[in-house]
């Protein structure tokens, strides 16, 4: 009886538990083994390998530690010592099924089809989304295509794989040369809409290319673009309109490629929910392992690390990725983000600033790197990065509303009021109701003190919006408050503090409200509170004058309604 991934996440949740009598044989090895737990709990499989293979050393037969540090080992791609390890384990011991699926990505490794085969037979692979679906391109790499289909429809009458079924059922008849059967399913005529991913796209450009249905290939890469600018893809997209040369097809074409894209697949289905990343790393670890050429599943290796907080093994895992791969520029946008996330700025930087220089024509690129310029508050040249991505763009598209808005917030940053007005103006062209963009210009004008019917109609339809953004219920309670009418300004003040209850500036604006409609008792409650949370100095510095002088004293003294942002 084949084991599910749900029976192998629960075989690997043993592995990392301590058994009564593991727990005493481990008391002699404190300090390797609560150090390498605590890099467990924190997800640091690195750490976790190296404490637990030192502790392991010191007591060679302990089965707690074999299945941990197997298990560190295969999370971090290092297949050979994770075999190496899983020798160690005893045939009844916990994790087994850790080793069976380690054993079988040795065997597809070596290209050893046979061992694979028999290996799932007798009930020892990775599970039925796994061994069903490798199945299928065994029988392939047999020579039985016949068979091979039948194991892949098999699967897709599940509605819930199906979708992933009949893809590799299009994968392996483009692999033996089958470019109609592929492009019947591709399509969706065969058995319906299947989902559109990079993979997918790229696969079904490759198969209209062996059918000289070059057009349709160009017109399958601008629809998906243009919802879905990939880098990979737009550079494919250059590449076809400018050589009209049928290049072979290459996508896969062998069943050790088709293997390895079933464990992607399977990876990238079960780790697309937000749940935990420990069966979708494994397998797209895997993945990579027998395909070294798969550099989307060392990307998303990459990526499933940064969502679980890893972000230098993320950054590591996106440095695997070549400069001549066609993914080498979404591997360095990752590469950035894991740096950034780290705490890193300066090699986020540096990274996306070559990537730029390299790359001056992918807009992608020009954004990105405006982005991280913008979140370093370094806003002139993240102002030339957002011009040279509209300058590669349809500016007419709606989807780049987003370029306008985070260019005005920079010129508005650089005190180019005119400047930022404009970017803003313009991308409530391109998204006329779009909270964000309303709730800055409104926001804006109230503070240059003009157009102030103007800006409150933008802020109160900021808020229909999204009613629930305590920065833009804030701005509604603030323009009121900027109007001199601060009864009205309570609510929204007051509902701002709910929704964002532990930011200093909501608070310190719900303190001068409550001031201007004679509730100072609450209003220095408020203020007190503002501190609490550690504004920036010259906020703190104007929240104590309040608290010493009181707030129409300091408005006196600044000769009106101060700023107070």
């Amino acid at each position: 009886m084949r084991r599910s991934p749900v029976i192998l996440s629960v075989a690997l949740s043993l592995a990392l538990a301590a058994p009564a009598a593991a727990q005493q044989a481990t008391q002699g090895l404190a300090g390797a083994y609560l150090a390498a737990r605590s890099a467990v709990i924190d997800g640091n499989h690195r750490i976790a390998a190296a404490y637990f293979e030192s502790a392991l050393s010191a007591d060679p037969g302990n089965p707690l530690l074999v299945g941990n540090a197997l298990f560190a080992n295969a999370a971090l791609g290092q297949w050979n010592r994770a075999s190496e390890i899983a020798g160690m384990l005893d045939a009844d011991a916990p994790g087994q099924e850790l080793a069976n699926l380690v054993a079988l990505v040795q065997a597809l490794r070596a290209g050893d089809l046979a061992a694979a085969r028999a290996a799932i037979d007798a009930g020892r692979g990775a599970g039925p989304f796994i061994d069903d679906l490798a199945l299928g391109w065994i029988f392939l790499g047999e020579g039985d295509m016949s068979r091979a289909s039948e194991a892949f429809e098999a699967v897709g009458s599940d509605p819930v794989l199906a979708d992933i079924a009949y893809t590799h059922l299009a994968l392996a008849r483009a692999a033996v040369g089958d470019f109609e059967g592929a492009d019947l399913i591709l399509s969706g005529e065969a058995f319906g809409a299947l989902s559109a991913s990079e993979r997918s796209i790229r696969a079904r450009v490759e198969v209209l290319l062996q059918l000289d249905r070059r057009d349709d290939a160009l017109e399958l890469l601008e629809v998906f673009t243009q919802a879905v600018p990939d880098p990979a893809l737009l550079a494919l997209l250059d590449q076809i309109a400018g050589d009209d040369t049928v290049r072979p097809y290459d996508f896969i074409t062998t069943p050790e490629e088709g293997l390895a894209e079933v464990f992607f697949s399977v990876a990238r289905a079960l780790g697309s929910d937000g749940a935990s990343i420990t069966l979708p790393l494994l397998y797209t670890r895997a993945a990579h392992a027998i395909d070294p050429g798969l550099s989307a599943a060392v990307i998303f290796a990459g990526q499933l690390l940064n969502r679980d907080n890893q972000h230098s093994l993320a950054a590591d895992a996106f440095a695997q990725v070549p400069p001549d791969d066609p993914q080498y520029v979404e591997a360095q946008l990752g590469r950035a983000d894991a740096y950034f996330e780290e705490g890193r700025e300066n090699p986020a930087v540096e990274v996306l600033q070559l990537l730029a220089e390299t790359h001056p024509d992918l807009a992608t690129v020009q954004a990105t790197y405006g982005d991280i310029l913008r979140r370093t508050d370094q806003c002139g040249p993240a102002v030339d990065a957002y011009t040279a991505a509209l300058d590669r763009v349809d500016i007419t598209q709606q989807r780049y509303w987003f370029l306008y808005y985070t260019r005005g917030i920079c010129y508005e940053r650089l005190s180019d009021y005119a400047a930022s007005e404009a970017d803003f103006r313009q991308a409530l062209v391109l998204n006329p109701d779009q909270p964000q963009v309303l709730n800055n210009l409104g926001y804006s004008l109230v503070e240059q003190r003009r157009s102030l019917d103007e800006a409150l109609d933008m802020i109160e339809r900021a808020v229909a919006a999204n009613p629930d953004s305590g920065y833009i219920v804030d701005s509604l309670g603030w323009v009121f408050y900027r109007l001199g009418r601060f009864e009205e300004a309570v609510e929204p003040m007051e509902r701002a503090v709910e929704l964002l209850p532990n930011d200093p500036i909501i608070n310190d604006h719900l303190g001068d409200v409550y001031w201007m409609v004679g509730r100072e008792r609450e209003a220095q409650f408020q203020w007190h509170r503002a501190l609490s949370f550690e504004p920036e100095e010259g906020d703190a510095d104007r929240i104590r004058r309040k608290l010493d002088i009181g707030l129409d004293a300091v408005l006196e003294a600044e000769g009106g309604v101060g700023e107070n942002r």
